[in-house]
């Protein structure tokens, strides 16, 4: 089989970009640490202290994981005077749902 020409999927259902963005959304979730981020931000707004609260995780390591699914569409912040509060767009309620459904 020429693997050259080989397409996974036909042409009007994923084009190349967006498989470069979905395997960068993977890798983003695959990170244990992130998943259980997404996994309480499912249940509403969370400030990092309450994240803290629920996690073992340092607030620097919260705060970088915190920046980096916001760079990727799937976190938003809302600032009430000193505090920051995250909460999941429509894409990331859509990804951590979707995920959730996956029996392993």
């Amino acid at each position: 089989m020429n693997m050259g020409s080989y397409k996974c999927c036909p042409d009007n259902k994923i084009k190349s970009e967006g498989l470069e963005e979905l395997s960068s959304i993977l890798k983003l979730v695959s990170d244990n640490n992130r998943l259980q981020l997404l996994c309480i931000l499912q249940n509403g707004e969370h400030c990092v202290c309450q994240l803290l609260d629920h996690t073992k995780l340092s607030q620097s390591l919260i705060s970088h994981h915190l920046k980096d699914l916001k760079d990727a569409g799937l976190v938003v912040d809302r600032k009430d005077s000193k505090w920051s509060y995250y909460s999941l767009t429509k894409d990331g309620l859509e990804i951590i749902n979707l995920l959730l459904k996956i029996k392993i």
